[in-house]
């Protein structure tokens, strides 16, 4: 029997890529993609639609927030997945690249595999140095605190469904990525990175095109880390 894999997209304000994402996320793989619109003001949602993925709508705003309203639809289901893949809806990942983070778990070898920006190629300007500094900073700190190699809190990731349902996944805004590798680490999960291609996002980012929202992203992921010992 096949596996069932579903996708997570938290997306706001993204009418300009999320029908790119969605066509490209290779269709023989996934039995549903759940776009999570996060208070989108634009046709994210419609276009969404139009583009085959089931919409749910948390007019909250977080990340955390969008991707536990696409978990708590997931639960829903009559039939549970198998493996959730989470990536962006901003074009920034490689969705047909989604193989590479499946295709560890499929092999019953981890639990969690996440997609390395550091590992992998990146565009230039894909990714502004202070989220670069920032990864740095947060991967080091979980190495020495609960000595776990990661290089990358990168969006793009993979995770068998019942370990991410034993997480109890809390955080409802930037600290959604850092907290699972976290509690990855200290639930002593098997986990890798495989190295994935990375590229500017189409529009502005939430977090990183603005100071404020560096400076609260930063703030929240390093408190996430600590909080979490």
């Amino acid at each position: 029997m096949n596996p069932i894999i579903d996708v997570i997209i938290p997306v706001y304000n993204e009418a300009d890529s999320i029908g790119k994402v969605i066509a490209e996320i290779p269709a023989q793989l996934v039995r549903h993609i759940i776009v999570c619109n996060n208070g989108s003001t634009d046709d994210t949602a419609f276009i969404a639609l139009k583009a085959g993925a089931k919409v749910v709508h948390q007019p909250i705003k977080g990340y955390g927030n969008a991707c536990l309203k696409g978990m708590e639809y997931v639960s829903t289901l009559e039939i549970l997945p198998d493996i959730i893949v989470f990536i962006d809806g901003d074009y920034s990942d490689y969705p047909e690249e989604m193989p590479l983070l499946i295709e560890p778990i499929l092999k019953n070898e981890v639990d969690l595999v996440i997609g390395s920006r550091a590992l992998g190629t990146m565009e230039s300007g894909a990714m502004m140095p202070q989220q670069i500094f920032g990864n740095w900073l947060a991967t080091t700190l979980i190495k020495f605190i609960y000595n776990y190699e990661f290089t990358d809190l990168g969006p793009f990731r993979s995770i068998r469904y019942d370990k991410l349902m034993s997480m109890e996944m809390a955080d409802k805004t930037f600290g959604w990525t850092v907290e699972m590798q976290v509690k990855a680490a200290k639930m002593n999960m098997k986990t890798m990175e495989v190295p994935v291609r990375y590229r500017k996002r189409i529009g502005k980012s939430k977090v990183s095109g603005t100071v404020k929202g560096t400076i609260l992203a930063g703030h929240k992921i390093l408190w996430t880390i600590f909080k979490l010992i």
